[in-house]
This record gives C-alpha cells, sequence and structure tokens, in this order.
C-alpha cells in the first residue's frame, strides 16, 4: 500500500468547523503512523477520529501517514514530522513500539505513543488496554444468548488477554457452555479468518467473537449471511446489523488519543507502558441487539459498574 501523507482539513467538514482554541501548553502539532489504511471501518479508522478529535479540541495541526510498516518507513516519517513541528507522534499498533525505541533518541523533543508494547526511553510510552474484562463481559453475552450452548472465539493471537477472558466470562454465565478458539495468526487475513468462521459454524457454534480488527467485518458478513450471531469487536458494530451483532466490546482509541493529547499538553503524560481499563472510560460494551432480554442487559450494567468501582468480576 502506498503512503501517504497529509493535513487532514477534513474536520471542517465532520466537525461544523468547530475547532477549539490554540492549544496554550506543550502540544504543538500531533501526527499520526499507521500500518495499513484509515479506512478500515475498525483500528484504523478510530486513530483517525482520534486525530479529529484533537485538532478540534487543542486548534493544532494533525497529519497522517498510511502503509508506514517497516523501520525505513517510519524513519523517513518521523523526520519528515519534525520538520513539521510535530511533537506528539502516536504510532497505531504494536510494532511502532520497537520502532520508536530504535529512533526516539534521536527526537528529544517528540513524545512517541504506540500500542500494546514495551516503550523503552524516556520521550516513548506505551498504550494498552487491559482486554481481559472486556472479553470476559462479551463471552457471558455469547454465552447468555447461544441457542445450541457452543460459542466460539475467532483470535488473531494466543496472547490476547481478551480471549482467556472470553472463556472465562462464557463459563460464569453457563457453566455447561462449549467454547472453541481457533487463531488466524493474523490481524489482516480476511480469507483465512473466514474460512475458521464457517469451520465453527459447521461445528455448532451459533456466536462468535472475532477478535480480530482487520477481518472482523468480513466474518461479522459471514455470520449474518448464515444467520448466526457475534459479538462486535473493538468498535461499534451494531450498524452491521442488530440482529446479528448482540452487542460490542469496545475500545475507545479516539477517547484515548485525546485523553493523552491533554495530558502531553499539560505535561502529565508519563512514560513508559501505561494500562487503561472500563474504570477509565475508555472501554465499554455497544449496543445490545434487541434480541437480548432487558433483565439480561439490567445484570450487565450492574456487573460493569461493581467492576468498575470494585475490580472484580461476577463469578
Amino acid at each position: 500500500m502506498l503512503s501517504r501523507f497529509g493535513i487532514i482539513l477534513l474536520c471542517l467538514l465532520l466537525l461544523g468547523g468547530c475547532s477549539g482554541p490554540k492549544a496554550k501548553g506543550k502540544l504543538k502539532n500531533v501526527g499520526l503512523l499507521v500500518p495499513e489504511t484509515i479506512n478500515d471501518q475498525v483500528w484504523g479508522t478510530k486513530g483517525f477520529k482520534g486525530m479529529l478529535k484533537i485538532q478540534a479540541n487543542f486548534g493544532v495541526d494533525v497529519f497522517y501517514k498510511e502503509g508506514i510498516n517497516s523501520q525505513p518507513a517510519v524513519d523517513r516519517a518521523v523526520k519528515e514530522y519534525s520538520q513539521k513541528g510535530i511533537n506528539l507522534i502516536f504510532g497505531h499498533g504494536s510494532e511502532y513500539c520497537e520502532y520508536f525505541n530504535n529512533i526516539s533518541k534521536n527526537y528529544p523533543e517528540i513524545q512517541f505513543v504506540c500500542f500494546n508494547g514495551d516503550a523503552k526511553n524516556s520521550n516513548t510510552t506505551s498504550l494498552s488496554f487491559k482486554a481481559y474484562a472486556m472479553g470476559y463481559f462479551g463471552g457471558m453475552a455469547a454465552a447468555h444468548m447461544s441457542k445450541l450452548n457452543h460459542v466460539g472465539v475467532l483470535a488473531a493471537y494466543e496472547w490476547q488477554p481478551e480471549i482467556e477472558g472470553f472463556y472465562q466470562g462464557a463459563m460464569a454465565e453457563k457453566k455447561d457452555i462449549k467454547v472453541s478458539i481457533d487463531y488466524v495468526g493474523n490481524w489482516d487475513d480476511n480469507q483465512k479468518a473466514v474460512q475458521l468462521a464457517d469451520k465453527m459454524m459447521d461445528k455448532g457454534v451459533d456466536v462468535i467473537y472475532p477478535a480480530g480488527d482487520g477481518y472482523n467485518v468480513p466474518v461479522i458478513e459471514r455470520v449474518k449471511e448464515r444467520g448466526l450471531y457475534v459479538i462486535g469487536y473493538v468498535s461499534e458494530q451494531s450498524d452491521l446489523g442488530e440482529n446479528t451483532v448482540l452487542t460490542s466490546t469496545i475500545q475507545q482509541v479516539d477517547k484515548l488519543y485525546e485523553k493523552v493529547a491533554e495530558q502531553f499538553n499539560e505535561d502529565n503524560l508519563k512514560s513508559g507502558n501505561l494500562f487503561f481499563d472500563f474504570q477509565d472510560d475508555v472501554i465499554s460494551l455497544g449496543k445490545y441487539s434487541p434480541l437480548v432480554d432487558a433483565q439480561f442487559i439490567q445484570k450487565m450494567d450492574r456487573n460493569i459498574e461493581t467492576y468498575k468501582v470494585t475490580g472484580k468480576l461476577p463469578k
């Protein structure tokens, strides 16, 4: 995919021209690097929306580059960003943590922010969503709504904490539930993901959790074709079919970007590895399908509020 560089002027259209006052603190201009595209409807799109929020609320210029998926590409992009007076750069993925660790010492005036990695330098920060509880509540919803008593997780990698969370949540809701787990081995292999989803459904799985932001949309479309159900992942996905998407486990990346920019502007952004959960109001469950009964929704709402206060999940 070709790299693209541009100042985001769409804020004038998408936000009605309501940009905030110029930031008076540390923040100057902001840059975004994505490994694929901002048009994927899920992960990349949420990063782009985060940039729009930053521009609107802080009155700064924001830039983005797509297809930045190697160290040389990152080196070139950061050099350009530095020349444009950018002093906060988001690398929209775990791969950027290593890239940024390698070059951040050459740009002490820039704070580098990545996801789900290990930030090692004084001007690098890694953001991680604590996804176990997110998966847990998704598993509860899946088990509750499964008519065949068989649910499935279609994950990208074994290390994803939402997988174990989903399994434990499903078991907490329904002790005799069967949980199948398959791994795509990639965030973006749509073909393999759909094939694995078909195999799951052929074996009696009637609720699937496609825990991969690159392939979950085509998987949801296939599940919809077969008249079964999913738990949405990362984004609010009820618009893909309210009778298919029972609820969604949402990571509010755009809101987290805004929070990070505010902390940086006030010179309060910490270096190192930071973790965020429901208590930080950047993880939530989405809209429930009309198929989900009101009594269960009320129970879930109570469980989530209890978790926010006590850190304890329902058993």
